[in-house]
């Protein structure tokens, strides 16, 4: 059994946040002696001196200072806790589990995501980043609760969320720029194209154009343009993703005769409506609002 309440480990951490017993009896209302009586039961439990008095100041010693760390912790941990009881109480989900396509601009998702995680301090999130048919997949397959995919459920609810704009890009001193001319596709065969893999584990499908001789498949968006960047190919990639590279310079558009530019939908999918909790409708709600 514990010696020591966390009520008079709080009577003891008011003591050092508002100068003495008498500045902490009125902060937190209580009495000066059921202050003074706490601090002196946790010194006597413990054999421990927390304070010592130093002109009108009360000042904790070497010991007090280490005890404080420690119940600064354990109240933290308290009030967590009682916070988890609430949000379980009210039917808020404990976790979110959520796919999000890597073409979906971080940015967006970042910003809802924090919205989220203030609106419930407590809930877990975990995020997968899929590629092409593998949001969905993880959808069909109860892995996630909700998903950002570019295939629409053909058994469950699917909305348009937004459209993602590709650009034709390679580095700047890469050889289809040195033409110096507009580009056709017989142009592009020559040259290695780099593209991401689909992500789902069945059923791939394969997305672009496939008329490179040259071919390297990667598994992240993030590899694709360190490639690019590098002079290591060419590819269509998400402006969204690329515009830092695109303004620096680091990449350029290749002046392709047709498609240089090209659009993909998003859709906001997921298997049940009703199943979903307080948390994942403002997930949902956030995005909705961020992509308008």
């Amino acid at each position: 059994m514990l010696r020591v309440t966390l009520e008079q480990w709080r009577m003891f951490r008011a003591v050092v946040q508002y100068g003495g017993f008498n500045q902490a009896a009125q902060a937190i209302h209580k009495s000066q002696s059921s202050i003074h009586a706490a601090v002196s039961k946790i010194e006597k439990s413990l054999n421990v001196k927390l304070f010592y008095v130093e002109g009108r100041k009360t000042l904790l010693t070497e010991a007090g200072e280490l005890m404080l760390r420690r119940a600064n912790f354990l109240l933290d941990e308290a009030a967590k806790l009682e916070v988890v009881g609430q949000t379980l109480g009210q039917g808020t989900e404990a976790s979110l589990r959520i796919a999000v396509d890597e073409m979906f601009p971080h940015a967006v998702l970042y910003q809802v995501l924090e919205s989220v995680s203030a609106q419930f301090p407590m809930l877990q999130i975990e995020l997968v980043e899929s590629v092409l048919s593998g949001a969905s997949e993880l959808i069909n397959n109860a892995h996630v609760d909700i998903a950002i995919s570019p295939l629409a459920l053909t058994d469950g609810f699917s909305e348009q969320l937004c459209q993602i704009d590709f650009l034709a890009v390679a580095n700047p001193d890469h050889a289809l720029h040195a033409l110096n001319r507009e580009l056709t596709e017989q142009d592009l065969k020559s040259h290695r194209q780099v593209v991401v893999r689909d992500s789902a584990l069945s059923n791939r499908s394969d997305s672009g154009w496939l008329g490179a001789n040259q071919r390297w498949t990667v598994s992240h968006l993030r590899t694709s343009i360190d490639m690019i960047c590098n002079g290591l190919g060419f590819a269509w990639l998400p402006i969204s993703s690329i515009q830092d590279k695109l303004d620096t310079g680091a990449l350029k558009p290749l002046p392709l005769v047709h498609n240089s530019k090209r659009t993909m939908q998003l859709y906001l999918v997921f298997k049940d409506g009703d199943n979903l909790g307080p948390a994942a409708s403002a997930f949902l709600a956030e995005l909705r609002y961020r992509c308008e």
